[in-house]
């Protein structure tokens, strides 16, 4: 690419913008922006940190966008006709509400640079505005200042979410019950989280993430069973979202003190690769902290001989790790970056707060957990039911049943969980396989058997099949009675979810070029 010495600061940032996401993206950005403050285009340069904030974004790197938000807001400060709009200044402010909450996630931004631009920003909003007292609510309880939040959360909980600084309102329940959590009052936490759990979400995270908050305050006030039943629902999603990290260990809490230790293992067992790629450094340390609690706890309860693989990563080799010293790990880990906030912070109320998580017990008496397939819609929102039809989530033999009532197939439902059907010539039938059941197969059948005199010619008929058509992938079998079966397969790994539309779709798919590939078995001389 022809870069900014060479060709007009405006083209290399057109190019840049079109570059994929990733650092070469943002260095470029960041290259740009610095020629623009060198000759003078302030214009130029502060387009360059709007697209680089956003790219920062989009990495998950929100303490990257300190220093480009606080050199927009010092351009705007002197030049405000370069913002062009209302809603430019809009998305300034709300940028830099991103880079203040970016200070709750990592130790790598300093307090006075966080404090400085929450400052700013109450100054242009007013020091009563919801986004500001928001932000000096989780600020003060992020130091460990409770009267102090108590005083802002108050000033908080009266707006209506309409500032378009004020962040998602319909995660602001979410956000609200957490802290009352934190601070022991479980029924206020539930009591807040009645807007994004009674009526319409208003936001695409809800109301998993709601379900993920109430996980703990449920289990405190005794309804084991609908905790239980909001564990399932939630991290049917959560399980895979990049995006769902932080709420992770609400999940391992909920095993651990919920009594589902066993299941926490395997949770934890599927999600322990994710935490060398966190979303930030509060969520990692938030993660290994209720994996060491869940872990500690398992030991107790005769569970630590269990080996949970540990993927490599960095210096450290892939190996079995046994539950007990997988434990010990995480407990480092918490403890160890509880400490670098505080440092920063100058207080020691995370590593305080670690310390409490770690020492946590049991609150209830374990309740069955509901399959995933046996789930169904309720007035209770955190009753899990069927996703949406555009709602990603885990193969299950309800979605694939329910793929084939939308279509009004007739079919049967063997022992093993194997759906069978017939379509023209053909029997189709429909297994889940994998560990997890995560990939969909289809095998086809044709009717018409050929003699096994025949085995040549039908070879030479599957060959030509799968030379000239993409699906199915065509076969002999031969099961010995002298007769040949001509089958065919397709098979889909879903590992990452599914939504009902497009498992119609791939059901469909199957249906159609297995009932083909039949016909022209049947049409065989």
């Amino acid at each position: 690419m022809t870069n900014f010495r060479d060709r007009g600061l405006a083209d290399a940032l057109a190019d840049a913008r079109d570059l994929p996401d990733g650092e070469a993206r943002c260095a470029e950005l960041e290259r740009i922006a610095a020629r623009a403050d060198a000759t003078g285009d302030p214009r130029t340069g502060l387009a360059a940190r709007f697209a680089l904030v956003e790219a920062y974004l989009h990495l998950g790197e929100r303490w990257r966008t300190v220093e480009p938000v606080r050199r927009c807001v010092a351009t705007v400060d002197r030049q405000p006709g370069l913002l062009d709009g209302p809603d430019a200044a809009d998305r300034l402010r709300r940028h830099q509400r991103q880079a203040v909450e970016a200070l709750f996630g990592t130790p790598r931004v300093a307090l006075d640079q966080a404090r400085s631009l929450l400052d700013d920003l109450a100054g242009r909003l007013g020091p009563d505005a919801q986004p500001v007292a928001e932000l000096r609510c989780r600020l003060a309880d992020h130091l460990g200042d409770e009267p102090a939040a108590r005083r802002e959360y108050d000033r908080w909980s009266v707006g209506d979410g309409s500032d378009p600084v004020a962040g998602c309102a319909g995660c602001a329940p979410a956000r609200r019950a957490e802290l009352l959590a934190g601070w022991g009052e479980p029924a206020a936490a539930l009591a807040a989280l009645e807007p994004a759990l009674g009526g319409e979400p208003g936001c695409t995270d809800q109301p998993e993430r709601a379900l993920a908050a109430g996980l703990l305050p449920w289990l405190r006030t005794g309804e084991a069973a609908r905790a239980a039943r909001a564990h399932v629902r939630a991290y049917r999603r959560h399980r895979r979202e990049r995006a769902a990290f932080p709420q992770l260990a609400a999940h391992l809490r909920f095993c651990a003190l919920g009594g589902h230790l066993a299941h926490g293992l395997d949770v934890l067992a599927e999600q322990l690769p994710r935490l060398d790629h966190p979303a930030d450094d509060l969520s990692a340390m938030e993660f290994a902290a209720a994996g060491a609690l869940l872990c500690g706890l398992a030991v107790e309860a005769g569970l630590g001989g269990r080996r949970i693989h540990r993927p490599g990563h960095g210096p450290r080799p892939a190996a079995e790790v046994d539950v007990a010293t997988l434990g010990g790990h995480l407990q480092a880990l918490a403890t160890t970056l509880a400490g670098s906030f505080d440092a920063r912070n100058g207080t020691g109320h995370q590593s305080g707060r670690i310390a409490s998580w770690l020492a946590e017990r049991p609150l209830a008496e374990p309740v069955p957990l509901p399959d995933e397939d046996d789930v169904g819609p309720g007035d209770d929102p955190a009753e899990p039911g069927p996703p949406g039809e555009e709602e990603v989530a885990p193969l299950s033999l309800r979605l694939l049943t329910a793929a084939l009532d939308a279509r009004g197939d007739a079919y049967t439902l063997e022992p093993d969980g194997t759906v069978v059907g017939r379509w023209g010539e053909a029997v189709v039938q429909f297994r889940r396989l994998g560990p997890q059941g995560e990939v969909l197969h289809a095998r086809a059948v044709a009717l018409r058997r050929l003699p096994a005199a025949r085995r040549a010619e039908a070879y030479a008929f599957c060959n030509a099949w799968n030379h000239d058509r993409l699906l199915p992938a065509a076969y002999v079998h031969d099961p010995g009675d002298g007769m040949l079966l001509l089958a065919a397969d397709v098979t889909t790994d879903l590992a990452y979810g599914v939504a009902p539309a497009q498992l119609v779709v791939l059901v469909a798919a199957a249906v159609s070029t297995g009932a083909a590939y039949a016909e022209a078995v049947a049409a065989l001389p």
